[in-house]
């Protein structure tokens, strides 16, 4: 018997790779490994529904689903490392697989503050073990310190003033999400938040967390001298593609200043034979550049075009368009394209809690951007998959 298609990480992008590799007719082998114990499972719910107690299962497939599509599930196992040349994998356990071709969707994982570990009521927001501990502590806390204004940050800030918390939130950067959308749009989500009732502190960082005599989590001291009181704490400082087993394997990664990640090409083809990368940990090729895309709709169409080329088919020639989103409290946020806080950033439309802006740059649209605006953004999607004058877009909207 010919060794399987493996597939390293049971997360989304592995599973679409398995659901992929059967939608094209592949009647092989296909074995997904995964280091948590339960089967794939959905992640933006995490920081929303599940936290706030308004769903507890978040499975992507039920239990027959992969019976029936003949996909082997091996759980609860990480892999320790690959030999590309012998094409096998060794387990944590010490058992081997043989792999015919090697799909690496082993995704992030999450970055923590140094010398907390012991201390209780600090949590960091990335597998559903992390959920479970997060929303046990959550029903008994009264003040909760969230350190870091990304999505996942600001998504929990919702998630806890919707479930009646006081919030404190912590970001060292002049605004939330400045390093992804800009501090234009950043300011808008500021505001957001503090019409929530969330304070808001941008600009300032954690010194130290105040621990009681239990290990408790207290508080916390602001590098600006502020004292905040909390008896939870979320660290959403960022993650770290999870590439540690790929050492010494030959397969080519990322700088880690530039994201790091497993470099690919732009149909996820790594520097080694036979080596596939899907999802958050896979830096492919876009155009000139290198970069991870760590959004829920990419990992979908990632697996699509390394399923089409790792079975010989040819490549689409249609050109993809990002999307991503995000839910913050009543309003959704949508992104087409790829804004990039260097961009110049219109805003067209704002009435003060909706609002719709346009990226562009060198007069090029590169996004469009909306909160609240489901349809103005996706009408747009056309306009972006060709180069679009973003003033002919201004003109027709004046």
């Amino acid at each position: 018997m010919s060794a399987p298609i493996v597939i390293v990480g049971a997360g989304l992008a592995g599973l679409r790779t398995a659901e992929e590799l059967r939608r094209a007719g592949y009647e092989g082998g296909v074995l997904l490994v995964g280091d948590e114990s339960r089967p794939p499972y959905d992640r933006p719910p995490l920081s929303k529904q599940f936290v706030r107690g308004e769903t507890d299962d978040t499975t992507l497939r039920p239990p027959e689903f992969f019976a029936d599509k003949n996909i082997e599930l091996r759980l609860g196992t990480a892999v320790a490392r690959v030999d590309t040349a012998a094409r096998t994998l060794v387990l944590a356990d010490g058992d081997t697989i043989a792999y015919d071709q090697l799909v690496i969707a082993t995704g992030l994982r999450p970055r923590r503050l140094p010398g907390v570990e012991e201390v209780t009521g600090v949590h960091v927001l990335r597998a559903h073990d992390d959920a479970e501990s997060l929303r046990a502590d959550l029903a008994a806390a009264g003040r909760a310190l969230i350190v870091g204004a990304g999505f996942i940050g600001c998504e929990l800030a919702a998630s806890f003033r919707a479930a009646g918390k006081d919030v404190t939130l912590v970001e060292p950067q002049p605004t939330p999400l400045a390093s992804v959308l800009g501090e234009h749009i950043g300011g808008y989500v500021a505001r957001m938040h503090r019409d929530h009732g969330v304070d808001l502190h941008c600009g300032v960082g954690v010194d130290t967390l105040r621990v009681d005599v239990d290990g408790h989590v207290r508080g916390a001291l602001l590098t600006d001298g502020t004292d905040i009181d909390a008896d939870l704490v979320v660290i959403g400082i960022g993650s770290v593609p999870a590439t540690d087993w790929l050492a010494g394997s030959g397969i080519e990664l990322a700088d880690p200043a530039a994201g790091g990640g497993v470099l690919a090409d732009e149909l996820g083809r790594t520097s080694a034979e036979g080596v596939w990368t899907v999802g958050d940990v896979a830096a492919w090729r876009y155009g000139d550049i290198r970069k991870r895309v760590e959004h829920w709709t990419s990992a979908g169409e990632q697996a699509k075009l390394v399923v089409t080329a790792l079975l010989g088919g040819a490549a689409p020639t249609a050109a993809r368009v990002p999307y991503f989103w995000s839910d913050q409290y009543d309003v959704k946020i949508q992104a087409l394209g790829t804004p990039d806080p260097g961009d110049e950033v219109t805003v067209v439309s704002e009435d003060g809690h909706k609002f719709l802006a346009y990226y562009s740059r060198d007069g090029l649209l590169t996004a469009v951007l909306g909160a609240g605006m489901t349809a103005q953004v996706m009408k747009l999607r056309a306009k972006l998959a060709t180069p679009t004058p973003v003033a002919d877009l201004l003109a027709a909207t004046s």
